[in-house]
């Protein structure tokens, strides 16, 4: 299909508005939507709301009826193929087919099952031309988290850290703030709201008593908080549960009264042992994605790190290298020591960003 080059400017538009959603919708996908006149003139536009509430499509709609717009004949530019199954919200490629669209531009099918094409087929079965693949590589991108979990059953995990030139996260003494600077503090901040939750362990806790939520800047919702704590040694005094958010602690053992404890002050607790008495990671993960969490932000110590690493359990890496060599002190992760290069985890740099006095590295490992 070849598009023009105002189909290309439509749906970059629509793909702006979906980044403003970006923080809001889990777990439903973040989407924008256009609603263009055959001259091009904008008729109505809008993102999705929060879980339960209003589609792209749909704000959009609104948005041309509040302007008393006509859209008759009109184009549609949807980052994500328009829903096709009643869920919290009716279908909104009904929706659509209601309002007497001519055509629908679609940048990437939907893998929800529920959906997968129904959508695109019900329009083109109501008379509406649908095209299909405009920017499909950029809306993928931006609820990569999604995708993964319809299509593997687990969240997206992007593992960040924030390291001195030479791989160093802390002085031998323990000591990391601040390793990197502020704007880059608050940049961390805006990955943390994008998730739907923040991971970290028990050393991390217990060393740092961090809240680990989103302070930086303003967010409509707070990522849910998973620990992973074998031996249930969260404090009970924690400053984690001062935020208002869900706080997931994942175990290996059953002691019936720390559990009360921990459940008292708001937490839940899911015991997943594997065969060395630690937690599961993968199943860890698995329970996750059955709890639709689609992006996880993983902010802990070498230790973990090393785990998620060494069983190919982390998609991504989010580091941010001050301008500093601090010499001996403590590393990313405990990965090795290997004995040839060849068993190193191969990444491909994805973007290379300056931010401060820093540089933002994403990178994403092979498979």
């Amino acid at each position: 299909m070849n598009f023009s080059a105002q189909d290309t400017l439509h749906m970059t538009s629509a793909l702006a508005l979906a980044r403003e959603a970006l923080s809001l919708t889990s777990p439903n996908p973040r989407v924008g939507c256009f609603i263009v006149s055959t001259d091009g003139a904008v008729l109505g536009s809008g993102h999705t709301q929060r879980a339960g509430e209003a589609h792209a499509e749909v704000m959009a709609l609104r948005d041309a009826q509040a302007k008393k717009r006509d859209i008759q004949g009109a184009t549609a530019y949807v980052t994500l193929e328009p829903c096709s199954h009643q869920g919290r919200t009716g279908p909104c490629c009904d929706a659509l087919i209601n309002a007497g669209l001519a055509r629908v531009v679609v940048a990437i099918q939907d893998p929800n099952p529920q959906v997968a094409g129904q959508g695109i087929a019900r329009l083109r079965a109501a008379g509406i031309k649908v095209d299909v693949g405009l920017l499909g590589e950029e809306a993928h991108e931006l609820n990569i988290g999604f995708f993964k979990r319809m299509t593997h059953g687990t969240p997206w995990v992007r593992m960040k850290v924030a390291a001195s030139l030479d791989g160093q996260t802390a002085l031998e003494n323990g000591v990391s703030q601040w390793i990197t600077s502020a704007p880059a503090r608050d940049d961390g901040h805006a990955w943390r709201a994008r998730a739907c939750a923040v991971l970290t362990g028990i050393g991390t806790v217990l060393e740092d008593d961090p809240q680990l939520d989103v302070r930086a800047l303003p967010t409509p919702r707070q990522p849910t908080l998973v620990v992973m704590d074998s031996q249930l040694e969260t404090p009970l005094a924690a400053k984690l549960f001062k935020p208002q958010r869900p706080v997931w602690i994942y175990c290996a053992v059953e002691h019936a009264e720390r559990r009360q404890a921990l459940e008292a002050k708001g937490a839940q607790v899911i015991c997943l042992p594997n065969e060395s008495s630690k937690v599961d990671l993968a199943a860890m993960l698995k329970d996750l994605g059955q709890k639709q969490i689609n992006e996880v932000h993983v902010e802990a110590g070498h230790k973990l790190n090393g785990s998620l690493l060494r069983e190919g359990l982390v998609d991504e890496l989010l580091t941010y290298l001050a301008p500093k060599l601090i010499g001996q002190g403590r590393g990313m992760t405990n990965l090795g020591p290997f004995t040839a290069l060849d068993n190193a985890k191969h990444l491909s740099f994805q973007e290379v960003t300056q931010i401060g006095p820093d540089l933002r590295i994403l990178a994403r490992l092979g498979r």
